[in-house]
């Protein structure tokens, strides 16, 4: 993630990540559904009846992943390659670079999770996709670790805020093995991918692009301190964005829509909850379906 797009573009996929989560929140605590099974557009017929069942999640990841790996091969100069050999020497080189795109991998293979979980496999394995983001968050922290060890002032510190962050992450997503549905733990889960991405992208500014046009002092400890106070108004602002996305969705389903139909019957308690026999790809009746988006047509 070397220079500004190196920390812009993976910014950009982990905050919108983080959006999509917030979304799911905001339907689930609307719909009173679990959040691992938001309701989905009925079956039709037609010849693209089938594109409109996909679960696109996953194919996003994999093209990220291809972007930001496009992106990072772009920037090397010269022939990349593992290990020199020039003069007999037989070096590890582009340390860095290898290490983004151990990154990016990450994105990939669990974007593969979630194609095959929820498009290919006859019943959807949650518990399968949940285990790849953990295996995936904890690659990442792994090696944000070792990523930061010749940085100093400005750049330590922030990458420090990041690593902390992640952490936290990798912390909610192993609950959620335990407790798949919980709201509390996918409320945490969007803040933190959204303050990842959010601040990744803020590292990318302060290090290659200052908005102010002066660049961070890394021995001025006004601009170290500043770099910690930047960091809770990226969190106040973005628990802010996840309230007014709760509240614009809440608007949307019940009086944004012109012609929808009562949601009383959808949120009864006859249709809340999880049922034994809800699991795999139908997961929500189609009746549930047919009913959630009757009421915005």
């Amino acid at each position: 993630m070397g220079g500004f797009k190196g920390h812009l573009f993976p910014g950009l996929s982990i905050f919108f990540c983080g959006l999509y989560h917030a979304q799911l929140i905001s339907k689930a605590l609307i719909c009173n559904r679990p959040v691992q099974y938001p309701p989905r557009r009925p079956w039709s017929q037609g010849r693209w009846a089938r594109l409109r069942q996909i679960h696109y999640v996953g194919l996003v990841k994999i093209l990220s992943s291809f972007i930001l790996v496009a992106q990072e091969l772009h920037s090397v100069q010269g022939q990349f390659a593992l290990i020199s050999k020039i003069f007999h020497q037989r070096n590890f080189i582009y340390d860095k670079q290898w290490q983004h795109l151990t990154f990016y991998a990450t994105f990939f293979l669990s974007g593969c999770v979630d194609v095959v979980s929820q498009n290919v496999l006859p019943q959807r394995a949650p518990a399968l996709e949940q285990g790849a983001q953990a295996l995936s968050m904890f690659l990442i922290l792994t090696l944000m670790v070792s990523h930061v060890e010749d940085a100093e002032g400005v750049e330590l510190y922030s990458h420090i805020l990041f690593i902390q962050v992640l952490f936290l992450l990798l912390l909610v997503v192993i609950a959620e093995l335990w407790a798949p549905n919980s709201l509390r733990f996918w409320a945490m889960k969007a803040l933190l991918y959204m303050t990842a991405g959010s601040w990744l992208i803020q590292i990318g500014f302060m290090l290659f692009k200052p908005i102010s046009g002066h660049k961070w002092m890394d021995d001025d400890k006004n601009d170290i301190l500043f770099v910690t106070t930047f960091f809770c108004w990226h969190v106040i602002s973005l628990a802010m964005l996840m309230i007014w996305i709760y509240g614009f969705s809440f608007w949307w389903y019940h009086y944004g829509c012109p012609n929808q139909v009562s949601l009383e019957w959808f949120l009864s308690p006859a249709h809340s909850g999880i049922s034994g026999e809800i699991e795999g790809r139908e997961a929500v009746r189609e009746e549930d379906r047919v009913s959630f988006f009757q009421k915005c047509q």
